[in-house]
């Protein structure tokens, strides 16, 4: 697969990388991931709500304390970290967050650019179709799971262009719930699903654009704490108590491992589902 910049497992030509979501689970463990691969020139741009959780993260990660302690951190210590606390779930902080991405990628020395779409949220698992009755609640959650990876992906599209010999590449962190219905879980999987079709529409407009939607797994982080307690179906929350107990939840940096050797590997087809327990 030698097709684009950078495939296999070398560093990477300077990349603008930005992963929303980044401050805890999931998004964390992948920027620790992504950090090193960063090649020189490279800008790492990590988006959550949390100020205080994405400064500790920045910090570790430009001292280089990512990867092994052999002195491979050659990569780290020339890496620019920017953060910016917003909540992509209100008109404010998404326009915080578009003005970073634009501001980032007027830089024409960039010859990736990565956008993972990692944010997102469980919504109240407590309640029934039927209990679904406040607009509000329901639109807020739309807003910030499906509205705001749309204005944020076509942002940083828009803003980088198709600059000759560059690589574009947007993952979406997607879920078995995109394909599959699960009871008390209607805004997640109406979410995960609608927002996968979105990429999927991407990927056959923008052929130079190489989009993938990926399922990390259950994973064991405060959403999977939630699902376990909260769901409103109680046959449900026991196969996610069951899970935990019988250890088979999936620790956020073994999954995030398996999408980096995706995106190193850069084979799959555009627009694909790919599955954490299909590779």
């Amino acid at each position: 697969s030698g097709s684009g910049p950078g495939p296999g497992p070398g560093r990477w030509v300077a990349t603008a990388c930005v992963v929303t979501g980044a401050s805890r689970g999931f998004g964390r463990s992948l920027a620790r991931l992504l950090a090193p691969q960063l090649g020189p020139g490279s800008v790492l741009l990590l988006l959550a709500r949390s100020a205080e959780a994405l400064a500790e993260l920045a910090a570790e990660l430009r001292a280089g304390a990512t990867g092994s302690d052999t002195g491979s951190d050659t990569g780290s210590a020339e890496l620019r970290v920017q953060c910016v606390a917003a909540d992509l779930g209100c008109e404010e902080g998404l326009r915080r967050a578009g003005a970073a991405v634009r501001e980032l990628l007027q830089d024409a020395s960039f010859g990736r650019l990565l956008l993972v779409n990692n944010a997102g949220s469980l919504g109240d698992v407590s309640k029934s179709f039927l209990d679904l009755t406040d607009l509000e609640d329901i639109n807020s959650y739309f807003s910030f799971n499906i509205s705001s990876a749309l204005c944020l992906t076509s942002t940083a599209l828009r803003a980088f262009g198709a600059r000759p010999g560059c690589s574009r590449t947007v993952v979406n962190i997607s879920s078995l719930c995109a394909l599959e219905p699960f009871p008390s879980w209607a805004l997640y999987c109406s979410g995960k699903a609608a927002r996968e079709m979105l990429f999927r529409v991407l990927a056959l407009e923008e052929p130079g654009v190489r989009v993938l939607s990926y399922a990390p797994g259950p994973l064991d982080t405060d959403m999977q704490l939630l699902a376990r307690t909260r769901t409103g179906d109680p046959g449900m929350r026991q196969q996610f108590q069951r899970l935990q107990e019988k250890g088979q939840l999936i620790e956020c940096s073994v999954s995030a491992q398996k999408l980096l050797r995706l995106l190193q590997e850069d084979s799959f087809p555009s627009g694909a589902h790919v599955d954490f327990y299909d590779i």
